[in-house]
Formats: structure tokens, C-alpha cells, sequence
């Protein structure tokens, strides 16, 4: 029996765009009255109650090949997201100090292993189940998506070295921040935005979101450990067995740890970044970290600056592979905070890795051209990730100018007439799901459907904070699959993983968890829950 070929990503890209611009000549053509409103400070566009109009369609045709061009523009950040980190992580790669200290680390872990706990839980699963709770809290407070980018490049590595496959990396820190994402407590893009929206208090219904949060955060770990463990048992039972090896060739020749002495660049590169973070300590001495609405001045960027003059200068009397790792540590240090007080997004996430690489580069000995000689590889090897994501923006492109994607939520919107309070948030959630697949955006989502939906709820007397609840959870599960989605496809492309295998893979589980999301849709319908 021939095998059947999965086609490349380009391929199903290219096929779903084209779908979209033959059902441009078939769908009516339809619009939504906007209105601009105000929400927690920031202007939001968003969609007048009973505004539903049609109007000429505008079939598609050359304008595929155009969608293309401007999709490159509409994810244009992402794409240069994805470029720089690629690059800076390149030249990190090159220093073998991830690789290293990896090593070091695992050989440290296996020293536990004489003890009853550890020798019970594992070493390796404690670490799945750690990194996982973090990821999945970072998802769900702050909202983590596009910076799951970075880090999939050091999980992956770890997960190698463990015994696992490319797959358990991305499970431990994207799939599992992306959980967190579905089950927000905090998440100021989806839950924020959409409780203004609907009227509600910032953040309310608490208790029962950390309920479901905990519940779906639990599961995720569970399906990485069950899946970690089968490829453990049997490594060819993985279906990236054949694709990493390109990992395991990275892993493989730095088995033995190599202990490389600083050079008088690994100090320059100290005293530079010990200057700055003093300045930045004396410049941004309290910094407003902002959760669930309550706003806190913190002493940050003092703290972080005594840490690194003490880390940085033991790490590199110690070894140049032990001073990179410290400015790994502070750069996601600064990452966390940057994006919790001072909401940075791509540009300043990207900007803060590749400040990474080049220090790290020349904290090495490269030489600034060697260094930008490795950033360009870097470019270079993550390129065609960078593509896919530029190309998939081409699918809004299309339903967007036919004309056809307020035709689609009316139509759809209109099966929740009649079906009472349990069919009607059933659809609600299923409509949330489907449009993930075309609009991954949560904010714009927010924008086109809450205020229908929350008007809707009213009518037929069911509570708004549960309607969004349905939005959160079809907006966060399907994140994991939808083609549309700039990270996913950036994720993918990092972890060299096809999106046609990731789906075969992903789909049964992304499955389960919308199941799970309904049910926990039902009990604030029959139970008296706080905040719903």
C-alpha cells in the first residue's frame, strides 16, 4: 500500500486560501454596523446590536496572489519576531552554553534519584510538571503567546536530553501556556478585554476560572507525561523520530561537558551589562506590576541588577558557558517583567533576545562579525517559518475584502435562536471554536462577537460572565490547531515540526478539552457561583 505524502505547509496554506476565494463568489456579501467605544483605557471597534446589512459581495480571483503580499504586511511583527529570534538563538546555539548547562543540570538531577521521592515521581516528570504549571500560570495571567516562540528553542534541547522528542518540548511550554491561555484568571487580551465589553467587573467570577484553570491545567500535564512516557519506552514510537535527528546531533556532541575560561571579552560584556542595569535600577527604581486589576509598585530592576553583579561575576570567574547562561536568566527575567509593567509586546521582546545574542556572542570571543555571521544563519534557518506565517495572514486578506466574514458570524449567530439556555451556549462555544480557525486574534474576537452575544445572553436570561467563559475557552483550545495562527506556525517552524503531522498528533486532545470546556460551561447555568 502506497504511503500517503503529507503535503508541506506552503501546500495547505496555499489550499485554504484558495477555498476562501472561490466561497467569495458563492456567500452573500454582508457587514456589521461598528461603532468605537472605549474599554479599560484603550479604543475597541466593535460591533452595533441589529446592524447586520448585506451588501455587494466581491468575488476573489488575482487577488490571492495580492492577499499574499498583504498578509505579509498584517503579521509583518511577527514575522520579524520570529527572524530576530531565530538569529539571536543561533548565535546563543553556537556557544554551546544552553547545550552545557542542560547537561550539567540533568547529571545534577540524577543525583536525586537516591532519594524515596524523587526516585518515586522521577526526576524527568517533576521537570514536565514544573516548567508546564509555569507556562500554563504565565498563559493565564498575562496572556503568554508569542513569547512561547523563544522559549520552545531551550525546551526542545532539554527535552532531547531527557530521552524525549521535539513534540514533549513544545507540549511543556507552548501547549501548556496556551491552556493557561483557554483557562484565564488574569488575561488582560482575552478576559479583560471581553468582561469590558460585556459590562462586568474586571476579572470577576475568580474562584470558578482558577477551578477551571487547575482542572485544564492538570490534564495538559497529564497527556505529556503519558505521551513523554511512551516515547521514553520506545523513542521510534514518536512520529518526529526521523526529523530529530537534527536535534539529537546538537544534543549528541555536547555530551561531555566542556568548561571554556572567560576571556577579557566575557568582562567587557559584564561591565557593559552591569552599567546598564544599574541605570535601569536608578532610572526604573519601582515598577507598577498590574494583575487581576490590582496594581502593586514593586522594587524590580534594583533586585535584578544586585543578582546580576553577584551571578554574573561568579558565573564568569566559573566559565564563559556559565556567564551566557546568566545573561539567559536575565533575560527572561526582564521579559516577564517588561511584559507585566510594562506591556511590551514583539517588537521589545525581539529587541530584548537579540541584545541576548549578540552579548552572548561576543561575550564568547566571536567578534562582532562573527556574531552577526551567526545571527544571519540563524535568519536564514528559521526563514521558512517566518514565510508560512506571512502567507497564512493571506487567509484573513481573502474573507475579509470579499466581503463574506460578517456573513459567516451572522449566519451562524442565527442558530442560537430558540435552542434555550444550554443549546444556546453550546452554540455560543461553538461558534467561539470555529471562528478561532479564521480570526486567532482574541481581542478581535472580543470586538466582533461579545457585544452580540452578551445582548443575546440578556435575552434569554443567561449570565453574561458565562458567555464569556465560552469565549475564553473557543478561544484558547483551538489556538493549538488553527493554520491561521502566526505563533503556532512560528512555533512549528522552530521545533521543525510540519503543521500536517502537529495536527494529526494534537487534534484528539484539542477535542477532548473543548468537551471538557462545555461541561464546565454548565454548572454556573444550574449553580449559584460567585460571580456568575
Amino acid at each position: 500500500m502506497k504511503k500517503l505524502k503529507i503535503p508541506h505547509t506552503f501546500t495547505i496554506v496555499l489550499i485554504i486560501i484558495v477555498l476562501c476565494a472561490v466561497a467569495t463568489w458563492f456567500v452573500p456579501g454582508g457587514e456589521f454596523g461598528r461603532q468605537t467605544i472605549t474599554v479599560d483605557g484603550s479604543e475597541r471597534s466593535v460591533v452595533v446590536a441589529d446592524s447586520y446589512h448585506q451588501v455587494e459581495n466581491v468575488p476573489q480571483t488575482w487577488q490571492v496572489f495580492a492577499a499574499f503580499f498583504r498578509g505579509f504586511e498584517r503579521t509583518s511583527g511577527i514575522i520579524v519576531f520570529i527572524l530576530m529570534i531565530g538569529g539571536a538563538f543561533w548565535v546563543m546555539n553556537a556557544t554551546k552554553a544552553v547545550d552545557t548547562g542542560i547537561m550539567a543540570f540533568l547529571g545534577k538531577l540524577r543525583h536525586l534519584q537516591q532519594y524515596r521521592f524523587f526516585k518515586v515521581v522521577g526526576t524527568n516528570n517533576l521537570i514536565i510538571i514544573l516548567v508546564m504549571i509555569m507556562f500554563s500560570l504565565f498563559g493565564a495571567v498575562f496572556g503568554m503567546s508569542e513569547e512561547t516562540i523563544a522559549f520552545v528553542a531551550i525546551f526542545i534541547p532539554l527535552a532531547i536530553s531527557m530521552g524525549y522528542d521535539s513534540v514533549v518540548g513544545v507540549l511543556m511550554c507552548y501547549v501548556a501556556a496556551h491552556v493557561g491561555f483557554a483557562g484565564a484568571v488574569f488575561n488582560p487580551f482575552t478576559l479583560g478585554i471581553a468582561q469590558g465589553l460585556s459590562g462586568l467587573p474586571p476579572f470577576s467570577g475568580l474562584e470558578y476560572r482558577f477551578a477551571c484553570w487547575l482542572l485544564l491545567t492538570l490534564l495538559a500535564v497529564a497527556f505529556t507525561l503519558w505521551y513523554a512516557a511512551r516515547v521514553k519506552r520506545n523513542p521510534q514510537k514518536s512520529f518526529m523520530y526521523e526529523a530529530d535527528e537534527y536535534w539529537r546531533q546538537r544534543s549528541q556532541s555536547e555530551n561531555d561537558e566542556v568548561v571554556v575560561k572567560s576571556t577579557k571579552f566575557t568582562w567587557f560584556v559584564y561591565a557593559a551589562v552591569s552599567a546598564i542595569m544599574i541605570f535601569l535600577s536608578v532610572k526604573y527604581t519601582f515598577t507598577d506590576i498590574t494583575v487581576g486589576g490590582v496594581t502593586r509598585k514593586i522594587v524590580l530592576f534594583p533586585v535584578f541588577a544586585a543578582i546580576f553583579l553577584l551571578l554574573g561575576a561568579y558565573s564568569a570567574y566559573k566559565s564563559v558557558h556559565s556567564f551566557i547562561l546568566s545573561l539567559l536568566l536575565m533575560t527572561v527575567l526582564m521579559l516577564v517583567t517588561g511584559v507585566l509593567g510594562y506591556q511590551w509586546y514583539v517588537m521589545e521582546i525581539a529587541a530584548l533576545f537579540l541584545a541576548m545574542g549578540v552579548c552572548a556572542g561576543i561575550a564568547y570571543g566571536f567578534g562582532l562579525d562573527k556574531t552577526v555571521r551567526l545571527f544571519l544563519e540563524g535568519c536564514g534557518d528559521i526563514l521558512t517559518a517566518a514565510l508560512v506565517v506571512g502567507l497564512a495572514g493571506g487567509i484573513i486578506i481573502i474573507l475579509e475584502d470579499g466581503k463574506i466574514i460578517d456573513t459567516m458570524l451572522y449566519g451562524i449567530s442565527q442558530a442560537m435562536n430558540g435552542s434555550g439556555q444550554v443549546g444556546s451556549l453550546g452554540v455560543m462555544y461553538l461558534i467561539q471554536n470555529l471562528l478561532n480557525i479564521i480570526i486567532p486574534s482574541g481581542s478581535a474576537k472580543a470586538a466582533l462577537t461579545i457585544p452580540m452575544m452578551a445582548e443575546f445572553s440578556d435575552i434569554i436570561g443567561l449570565s453574561r460572565q458565562v458567555t464569556v467563559l465560552a469565549f475564553q475557552f473557543g478561544d484558547g483550545f483551538t489556538n493549538m490547531i488553527t493554520p491561521t495562527s502566526g505563533v503556532l506556525i512560528g512555533v512549528l517552524g522552530v521545533a521543525r515540526i510540519p503543521y500536517a503531522k502537529w495536527f494529526k498528533f494534537i487534534v484528539p486532545f484539542v477535542l477532548f478539552l473543548i468537551v471538557i470546556g462545555f461541561l464546565l460551561l454548565l454548572p454556573p447555568i444550574f449553580a449559584n457561583i460567585n460571580g456568575f
